[in-house]
Parts: C-alpha cells; structure tokens; sequence
C-alpha cells in the first residue's frame, strides 16, 4: 500500500477549486452578455432612419447660424430616438400624442412635429445656460413646427393636468441633471399615459467601459471641478443611471415588454480623437451589451385594461 501523499491531495484539491473559481467566472459573465443581448434585439431591428433624416436636417438648418452645425451634428441621435420612440407601434404618427420632457431647444420635439403627430408636447424649464444665452425666443422655431412648449419644472411641480392621454412619454438626457427624485413624476406618468402606451428614458450609463477602464487607472472623474464650482446654478449630472438603475424604474413603475437598449453617442462625439476612433471601431459589437455602452435606454409599455400587452413587433 503506497502511503497518502497530503501534498499531492492539497495540489489537486487547489486546483479543483482554482478551476471552479474560474468557470464561475466564466458563467456568470456569460449570463450578462446574454442578458444584455436579449434586452437589446430591438437595437438590431429599429428601422430605417433615412425618412426621418432630412426632416431633421432641414429644421436644424432654421436654427441660428451659430447654432446650426451644432444641430446637425445631432441629427443621427435625434432620428434613432425617434425611431425607438416609434418602433413597433403599429399607429401612423397622426394620431398620437407625445411628450417629451427635458428636450430643451433640441431636434426630438421639431422631429416629432415634422413627422406628423397628432400632438406634441415640449416640458421643459428652460433654464440651461444655452436657454439664458439664446433667450425663449429660440423656441419660436418649435411653436412655428406646433409644439405645444410648456415652461415647468417637472419634477418640483409634475406634469400638470392639461397633459392626458398621451401614447408616448419620453426624456432623453435629462434625468442624470435632476437633484430630486423623479419617482412622484413618473408615477403621474403612467397615470396620464393611455393604456399600451409608450414610456422611453434615455441618460449616459454610469458604468460604461471607458468610465470602467479610466476608474482603475484613477483618472475618471463624475464632472469638471470648473462647471461645479464656478458655477452659481450647478445644471450638470448629478447621478447617472446604469441599467440595473433603469430596469428598477422599469419595475417601479408597472412597465410591461421592457427592453434595455444601447448605443455610443458620447463616444462619436467625443472631443478625444482617440475616443471616437475607438468607438468607431468597437461600436456595434458594444451595442451587443447595453452595461458597457455610453448611453442606455429604457423602453416600456403600461399593461392594457385587461392584462399584458403582448411583444409583437417589438422583438
């Protein structure tokens, strides 16, 4: 009988556990790539977006000279959030409301009117240091297009009565600059949307991969000390979301056929060179895992009377 070898025993029983370890690993980062694909096969199948475009291009061109390249520019933005806005409705745009709440002087509410809806609704307080500089005059474009511009500070004072039944409610960037909770709004939200219709949030992710990458090489940081400090009125994020943030929301608020998008507009437009090669290169595989991307979207339905909506043609 050969004597027990203890430290061959002890070899093989580290590397056992070593190789769990690992294979744990492996699995559990397995199961957040497929969860993020499947709650981004909406990303793959959004549409065409070339009959939005020129209808954009030609409202920025109505903008001020100094504030048309800027608008243009954004152009590609504003036609995805459009599109996702409208993807798998099933109603042509003359016949729905929409409102869409901390757009500022942006494309999304001109895109909308442009296209045709029923009734569009821009919310807003207007109080952005480009709101200051320009003056309300900026929004005589919108009103010309019929929005329907309403100065208020949504989250102190809510939506107020006279916005019901919309089909569609969104905020795209906004909700990272809010100092108070938004829970009361979006609960007033669901209460004004009409069955089946459409809720869509939109913000920078907080842990995307250059923040993750530039946070163990201690370099990243939330904001600039210049736009905090020197500041009287701080208008910048305050606390961004990341996606587990947004499907919370999603569950707080009752949300049916939730889907969590990704895409990279902070990459494309990034002052770094380097940056925007970078997502140039790597974008669409990104697009794959909405928690690595730089911008996230919660896209949710409220249930029908009667039950669930079902996810035809949101899939």
């Amino acid at each position: 009988m050969h004597p027990f070898n203890y430290s061959c025993f002890k070899r093989r029983k580290t590397g056992f556990l070593f190789r769990k370890i690992l294979l744990y690993i492996f699995s559990f980062f397995l199961r957040l790539v497929l969860n993020d694909i499947q709650a981004n096969t909406v990303n793959h199948s959004i549409g065409d977006m070339r009959p939005i475009v020129p209808l954009l291009e030609s409202a920025a061109a109505e903008y001020p000279s100094e504030l048309v390249d800027e608008q243009r520019r954004d152009v590609r933005r504003i036609a995805y959030n459009i599109r996702l806005s409208l993807h798998g409705i099933g109603q042509n745009p003359n016949s729905l409301a929409i409102v869409d709440i901390g757009g500022g002087i942006g494309l999304f509410s001109l895109g909308c009117a442009a296209l045709g809806f029923r009734r569009v609704i821009l919310v807003d307080d207007f109080m952005d240091s480009i709101n200051l500089k320009v003056g309300d005059k900026i929004l005589d474009i919108h009103r010309r297009y019929g929005v329907e511009v309403v100065s208020r500070d949504v989250i102190r004072n809510g939506l107020g009565d006279g916005l019901r039944s919309l089909d569609i409610a969104t905020s795209f960037d906004s909700i990272e600059h809010w100092h108070h909770s938004p829970k009361k709004l979006f609960g007033e939200i669901m209460t004004h949307l009409n069955p089946g219709g459409r809720f869509v949030l939109g913000g920078p992710n907080c842990a995307n991969l250059r923040k993750r990458i530039e946070g163990l090489l201690g370099r990243y940081k939330w904001t600039s000390m210049q736009e905090w400090y020197e500041s009287e009125n701080f208008r910048g994020h305050v606390r961004e979301p990341d996606v587990d943030d947004f499907r919370y929301i999603a569950r707080d608020m009752g949300l049916t056929n939730i889907r969590i998008c990704g895409r990279n507009w902070l990459g494309h437009y990034s002052s770094r060179r380097a940056i925007r090669i970078a997502t140039s290169i790597f974008d669409r595989s990104l697009r794959l895992m909405p928690s690595l991307c730089s911008n996230i979207y919660l896209v949710g339905e409220k249930p029908k009377a009667g039950g669930k909506l079902s996810a035809d043609g949101d899939r």
